[in-house]
């Protein structure tokens, strides 16, 4: 599987990348929404991308609507994770995460979610 993990706390980073990797899966990562932007026109075959909301320069929402606008990139699935007010972030977006998951998480259920998103074994709607 191949996972974009995008966030600004590099602790965080790490240990996703720690994570999908003991699985043998390939982990990018990004620091913002400006970064994961430029990695997804420029690799391909993402299995999905698990993002933060918070972060500086482009937040976790601008990039799921800027994934959204981009027909090569738009279906792949996109769990974001937030420390907010995850109800806030679900009644104010136009757009919605595939899934959305309070802060701190459970890694080992982040895996199993992703997991199941990029091997296409969950229903995105």
């Amino acid at each position: 599987m191949k996972v974009l993990v995008v966030d600004d706390d590099a602790i965080n980073r790490l240990i996703l990348k720690k994570v999908f990797e003991k699985e043998n899966d390939t982990v990018l990562t990004a620091n913002n929404g400006i970064e994961a932007l430029d990695i997804l026109t420029k690799e391909h075959d993402f299995h999905v991308v698990i993002t933060d909301i918070m972060m500086p320069l482009m937040d976790g929402i601008q990039l799921l609507a800027e994934i959204k606008l981009h027909d090569n990139i738009s279906k792949i699935p996109i769990i974001g994770f937030t420390a907010g007010d995850i109800d806030y972030f679900k009644r104010t977006s136009a757009i919605s995460f595939d899934r959305l998951l309070p802060k701190p998480m459970d890694f080992s259920e982040l895996y199993s979610i992703a997991r199941n998103f990029g091997t296409g074994s969950m229903d995105l709607n």
